[in-house]
């Protein structure tokens, strides 16, 4: 079986990409062949709407035309077993990078038929993990999860289902008596990092072992 988790961090070592390293672990112990794409690393443009993975017998027909540092991605993920996306919260969304990945994945599958179809023709399991910088609390005041929503709503529709996992008020900086921060209180990310973030990272590895069909847990 074959795990593929794509991160949209431009961090290789921090929050996204360490918990998508958990992840990967979990799924690995449960037998899974797993890999962890850097998108920050690819050269890749977004979707430039040239609508041949829409045109009637056109060679492209259900995948995306361009070719780019992105297409190996794609090819890849075409063959996967499990599929899981990582970013963190950039101005209430994920970030330009992962956006840009999303379009170029989700479009060629979607038709547009009555109802709209996915291409993909299977089903796999799919999972979106974010991080970010505002506590829980805060989630739903700033409407955070009808973005957390669609998406998962649209990887179910085009892949079979889905599920999201959350690490909120993560640790942004090693050191932040040399930053402008103010709005939060430092001392408490420190803590959250040391109390709360090894259990956030727990659930993720539960979450790759879900995701190669080990089982539900106890960690939400």
């Amino acid at each position: 079986m074959k795990v593929i988790a794509i991160n949209g961090s431009p961090r290789k070592k921090w929050n996204t990409a360490m918990m998508l390293e958990h992840a990967l672990q979990g799924a690995a112990s449960q037998g899974a062949d797993t890999d962890l794409i850097h998108l920050y690393d690819l050269d890749f443009k977004g979707c430039t709407s040239c609508f041949a993975c829409k045109l009637k017998g056109g060679a492209s027909y259900g995948r995306c035309a361009m070719r780019d540092g992105l297409t190996p991605v794609l090819d890849a993920i075409a063959e996967a077993d499990a599929l899981l996306l990582g970013s963190p919260i950039y101005f209430g969304t994920v970030t330009g990078e992962m956006r840009s990945f999303m379009e170029r994945l989700f479009f060629p599958y979607l038709t547009y038929t009555k109802p709209p179809q996915s291409l993909f023709g299977r089903k796999i399991a799919t999972a979106f993990i974010y991080t970010m910088n505002v506590p829980e609390a805060m989630v739903e005041e700033i409407s955070y999860d009808v973005h957390f929503g669609l998406n998962e709503g649209v990887l179910a529709r085009m892949f079979g289902q889905s599920e999201s996992l959350y690490a909120y008020a993560t640790l942004q900086f090693e050191d932040y008596s040399k930053m402008v921060f103010e709005y939060f209180d430092p001392a408490e990310r420190l803590e959250r990092r040391k109390t709360v973030f090894p259990e956030d990272c727990r659930k993720a590895f539960e979450l790759g072992v879900r995701m190669v069909g080990g089982g539900s847990s106890d960690g939400g």
